[in-house]
């Protein structure tokens, strides 16, 4: 098994440095450790954010001037990777500790995979009061067809060939689904995904998280995004029909009712 693979994590003003740094820590000690850990910092950051990353010489900081959005730090964080495969890390998520072995045995396994995920686990305060859990479709076939619907791949725990995702032309700037645009690309330029259905990371959520996900801003960026499917013959004019009135439904109802609807009805 090939075990170089590098980290890429973008991080703002706006994280919470203990979080931060649970979540540098736990790619430090994962069971294959990596040698190449970039971390984008999207703008200047506080004091005690750059107090934690001071702690932490391995780190390949990345200093961008301006906050830009995710994707953007993501595309330059990508120029600083030094190997094919990559590993997401948002900054206030917690990876398990054998996350990126288990990744990298799918990448050799199945050298025909691009791009792999994993199962996420939801939780607020700690890691031991999960709430939720999304399990994605497992194989490549069963991937494609849930993208039709909703987005395949959990982007806090991906891993995939750096190659495969400049090919498809990187991340885009786009409201909230900079990543679901990006995996249909890749999916429409012959890309192969795997998700694995045992637990990889602890996302750390909450009704901020489920607030993103509503309003008409929210809807227009669904709209633009089904729109693009629709035109490149991902989906059929029912199909676009049936997720739009599916995710306008749900991203116009009031934001605790739209809680529940993701905890116990999308998520498991």
């Amino acid at each position: 098994m090939d075990d170089k693979y590098s980290v890429l994590m973008s991080v703002y003003y706006k994280e919470k440095p203990e979080y931060l740094q649970q979540s540098i820590e736990s790619i430090l000690n994962q069971t294959v450790p990596t040698d190449d850990f970039v971390l984008v910092c999207d703008g200047p950051l506080t004091p005690e954010l750059d107090s934690v990353i001071d702690q932490y010489s391995t780190l390949h900081v990345v200093r961008l001037k301006e906050n830009g959005g995710l994707g953007n730090a993501l595309n330059e964080g990508m120029k600083h990777c030094q190997h094919e495969l990559i590993a997401r890390m948002d900054s206030d998520d917690i990876s398990r500790p054998d996350r990126c072995e288990r990744e990298l045995k799918v990448f050799t396994d199945h050298p025909e995979v691009d791009i792999v995920s994993g199962t996420i686990e939801e939780f607020i305060i700690s890691p031991d009061e999960v709430y939720s859990r999304r399990v994605l479709p497992e194989t490549n076939d069963e991937i494609v067809e849930f993208a039709k619907k909703r987005n395949p791949f959990n982007h806090p725990a991906v891993m995939y060939r750096k190659s495969a995702v400049e090919a498809a032309g990187g991340y885009k700037d786009f409201y909230l689904l900079e990543d679901y645009f990006l995996w249909i690309r890749m999916i429409l330029n012959d890309c192969r995904g795997y998700n694995i259905q045992s637990l990889v990371l602890w996302m750390r959520a909450g009704s901020d998280l489920y607030k993103r996900r509503g309003g008409w801003e929210y809807v227009k960026s669904e709209k633009r995004l089904f729109s693009y499917m629709l035109a490149k013959g991902f989906i059929t004019p029912s199909q676009y029909r049936s997720a739009m009135f599916s995710r306008a439904a749900g991203a116009l109802i009031p934001n605790w009712v739209r809680t529940i609807l993701y905890r116990r009805m999308l998520r498991g």
